[in-house]
């Protein structure tokens, strides 16, 4: 009677353990923009993604684009943010650090800024305030007039991906994969005053295409100064080249998204492209290391972070 309970108990388990739809359910694991069938994720290790880098940085020289922008005003933290009509504007860049951009207002398509810079300075041209600003490329300090941190450095950080400065950094690959992301992320790490390691920055490779997705640059502190996301990547002279460049600067509270028109790249650029002059009778505002006090009451017109003279 024993033998005869043990042998349909093993009956029973055997039965349930063979029929899959009583135990189990089958759940494929679909990505954002993909089929109903599980798509095959790509493989690399950290050399062979600090390599991709590398090489994207190695064939790319210059670029002379057109794109739309649309800026934006807020922050997820104040939860309000405030879109733009779009912009049409000119990019150029070249290395190491020369970058040019010129923003047109829409419809009317007259000038709304120009900016420019050629290295540690920078030149901010707004017909519509009569100012032509310059200033460093660091903002030293938070200030409540957004002008004050807009800087052509900010783009150059977003177009360009930097390789590893291995006399500088070190890098740490994570693999980020779970149901809902499939992601290598590089984190970049630098060694501060008192040999602490710090985040510097970290760029992600979607699984998918390993082609970059995202950069994020940290402060010293650990807080985020430039979250770019890249999409739709396309090739421009034989170079690959993001398509739409989604850049966010919660500290300043502002982003703007860039949609490539049409772009040129590894073209020939002159020192004359990159030369934005003062144009003759435009105040001309300095901005200082630090915002005045009163920055905040002043900071849709002239702020008095900055002294103004009027070019003769």
């Amino acid at each position: 009677m024993e033998l005869r309970r043990v042998a349909a108990g093993l009956a029973i388990c055997c039965s349930l353990l063979t029929s899959t739809a009583c135990l189990a359910r089958r759940r494929v694991i679909t990505r954002k923009g993909t089929s109903t069938t599980a798509p095959k994720l790509l493989s690399a290790d950290e050399q062979g993604l600090l390599s991709r880098i590398a090489a994207l940085d190695r064939v790319t020289q210059t670029l002379n684009a057109t794109v739309d922008m649309v800026p934006a005003i807020g922050s997820v933290n104040r939860g309000q943010i405030t879109e733009y009509k779009d912009i049409r504007a000119f990019i150029l860049f070249r290395k190491p650090a020369d970058i040019r951009i010129i923003g047109l207002y829409p419809v009317v398509r007259n000038k709304a800024f120009d900016m420019a810079s050629t290295g540690a300075e920078f030149r901010l041209y707004l017909p519509s305030k009569n100012r032509f600003i310059t200033g460093r490329n660091e903002v030293a300090a938070p200030s409540p007039n957004r002008l004050e941190a807009l800087r052509p450095s900010i783009f150059l950080d977003a177009l360009l991906i930097r390789p590893l400065d291995a006399a500088k950094e070190s890098a740490v690959l994570e693999n980020l994969t779970d149901e809902d992301n499939a992601y290598y992320i590089l984190h970049f790490l630098y060694s501060g005053a008192n040999g602490d390691l710090h985040l510097a920055r970290n760029v992600w490779f979607d699984r998918l295409t390993l082609q970059i997705s995202r950069q994020v640059i940290f402060d010293p502190e650990g807080e985020i100064l430039t979250d770019t996301r890249y999409s739709d990547w396309k090739i421009y002279n034989n170079v690959p080249f993001p398509r739409v460049i989604d850049i966010n600067r919660p500290k300043d509270e502002y982003g703007v998204v860039i949609s490539v028109v049409k772009a040129d790249i590894n073209k020939p650029l002159t020192d004359d492209k990159f030369a934005l002059v003062q144009p003759e009778g435009t105040v001309l505002q300095v901005l200082t290391a630090k915002p005045s006090a009163q920055a905040a009451s002043e900071a849709g017109g002239n702020s008095s972070a900055s002294r103004t003279k009027q070019k003769k």
